[in-house]
């Protein structure tokens, strides 16, 4: 009898795949281009330990299609920089067809999350404030309108993997959007309103909600519950119920996971991985998730990438598994490989993780010199951290002190960020001074002002975002920088070396910084050999090794160095 069943609904969804997610048209397959064959061929594979990323708010990133920023009568008076502003995934994807990214040297991106936002707003106290910023999810299963459709997102990932870069999706697991008078409360069984987070040990920053009026999912329930009421009726006015209780029904009867909320969400969330090949998650919140869940999520997201890759062995970038990136807030690299809750301590390396964001970069990067930073960050690379990494930030979407608030080191910010080990992450602006203070916002909105496009063209940003493109490039084309071992070969002036040797990828630089302007020296110590031909990407000056030193005349206080291709 099991048996029929499964037949039937396997025969259901067969019968019903031309509706799913996206129903007003059918999603076309994108050509596979020669642009992802001549920007890897021939360079160093991707390693994600060493990778560049660029993050970004989709809404204000750019504005892609104009016809999509009014809808769902989102149309309420909000406090500034609190409601949608017309950034959607459309905008992200041409800036990729442009060639943005490639030339500042990145190799994944990551922007916020996209599902379906609660579509009223909400007043905390900062004047009313809608979901632009992703994570307030109303319905896991459905790209929200202001964003865009599903057949973008497709078109984004298929375009960002042509060009050779991952995507890392951003999840929500931890709780739902918050609610309103259009966006009912999910059922008791499904989530919890009460009690407030109040962080004195690992149980009341876990089974809680982060603040007021943000219903906290029970993850760590195993109760099977039926699927909550307004979800059904949701997916029955939009026509497509049958599809997605059909789906659910082979997701648990293939996995064997209960029916539990967690695993419904987990579910949905590794779709996007099955149907499209997403590289890896962003996971948000994760200190207030059960540990446990995480692997499970993991697990399933590992399974969906590979059968991604079995589906589609034309567009396979590596061999790389599904990578997961955690927000563990709070997390130094200091912390070795725990977070310590008081009464607790908990290693989400251990628990599904292959990274976690650093929060404690800006300060290091304030209190060191350049030495004192790589040295510190290659030992903990190499021991604590083995096999695993961090993600180093200067600035972000909810870090109210970031490294250079005023934007008055953006150079230095740019080489510490780019030249540090560990996975770099741009966020958007970074590279052109956007200002991260802006009059009359309250709260995190500072830091989430529209993409200042309109100063591109300047000549001081023109300065200021070639010489993160020159670091950025240098850093893709090396993983020796991000994922390598540091060692320094002359303290004045200052300049190291990184050298990568891993699975058959051996791979080395030398980096020269606060050089002399004009002709300079730089020690090899045997790095390489007698007459090989290295060139300074900073410069484009090349050279011959002699001595075990290397000349090199250039304008510039930078060098970067790598053997001639």
């Amino acid at each position: 009898m099991k048996i029929k069943v499964i037949t039937i609904v396997v025969s259901l969804l067969c019968m019903l795949t031309a509706c799913k997610k996206e129903k007003e048209k059918a999603i076309l397959p994108i050509e596979k281009s020669n642009t992802q064959e001549s920007t890897t061929e021939k360079k160093q594979p991707f390693i994600w330990e060493g990778a560049n990323v660029y993050f970004m708010l989709t809404d204000r990133f750019k504005n892609g299609d104009p016809e999509n920023d009014q809808v769902l009568d989102r149309a309420k008076k909000t406090g500034k920089l609190r409601g949608f502003e017309g950034g959607d995934i459309k905008g992200i994807t041409q800036k990729i067809e442009e060639g943005y990214f490639d030339d500042l040297g990145i190799n994944v991106i990551w922007f916020t999350p996209v599902v379906e936002q609660i579509h009223d707003s909400v007043d905390e106290g900062t004047g009313n404030t809608y979901a632009y910023h992703g994570y307030w999810p109303k319905d896991w299963t459905q790209i929200d309108p202001n964003y865009g459709t599903y057949n973008d997102l497709k078109q984004l990932v298929e375009v960002a993997h042509n060009k050779g870069i991952r995507i890392l999706f951003d999840v929500v697991l931890n709780h739902t959007g918050p609610v309103s008078e259009k966006d009912p409360v999910w059922p008791e069984k499904w989530a919890r309103t009460t009690p407030q987070c109040t962080y004195k040990d690992y149980e009341t920053a876990v089974t809680c909600t982060l603040v007021e009026n943000l219903p906290d999912i029970k993850t760590e329930s195993n109760e099977e519950v039926d699927l909550p009421e307004a979800l059904v009726n949701k997916w029955k006015t939009e026509g497509r119920l049958e599809i997605e209780l059909a789906e659910l029904d082979i997701f648990f009867t293939k996995t064997g996971l209960k029916r539990s909320p967690k695993n419904y969400i987990i579910k949905w969330l590794t779709d996007y991985v099955r149907e499209l090949g997403i590289d890896g998650y962003r996971v948000d919140t994760v200190k207030h998730v059960e540990e446990g869940v995480w692997n499970v999520l993991a697990k399933q997201a590992k399974l969906a990438f590979a059968e991604w890759k079995s589906k589609n062995p034309n567009k396979i970038l590596d061999d790389n598994e599904f990578y997961m990136l955690g927000e563990l807030y709070g997390y130094g690299i200091d912390g070795k490989r725990y977070y310590d809750f008081g009464d607790r301590k908990v290693d989400y390396f251990a628990n599904g993780f292959d990274n976690l964001i650093n929060f404690q970069f800006k300060y290091d990067a304030s209190q060191k010199n350049y030495e004192q930073l790589f040295s510190k960050y290659s030992k903990i690379m190499n021991t604590n951290l083995i096999g695993k990494s961090v993600m180093n930030y200067i600035s972000s979407h909810d870090d109210g002190q970031p490294y250079d608030k005023d934007r008055s080191k953006t150079y230095e910010s740019a080489t510490k960020l780019l030249l540090t080990p560990g996975i770099s992450q741009i966020y958007y602006g970074d590279e052109t001074a956007r200002s991260l203070i802006i009059e009359d916002t309250k709260g995190d909105a500072t830091l989430r002002s529209n993409m200042n496009w309109d100063v591109i063209d300047s000549t001081k940003t023109k300065k200021l975002l070639t010489h993160w493109q020159k670091l950025g490039k240098f850093r893709k084309d090396h993983p020796a920088i991000g994922a390598g071992k540091h060692k320094i070969t002359s303290e004045s002036p200052y300049t190291f070396s990184r050298s990568y040797n891993k699975n058959g990828v051996l791979d080395k630089v030398l980096i020269g910084l606060d050089q002399p302007i004009g002709q300079k020296t730089l020690k090899i110590n045997g790095l390489f050999s007698e007459g090989t031909t290295l060139v300074d990407a900073y410069s484009g000056t090349e050279s011959t090794v002699s001595k075990d030193s290397i000349s090199i005349n250039s304008n510039f206080d930078i060098v970067l160095l790598a053997p001639k291709k």
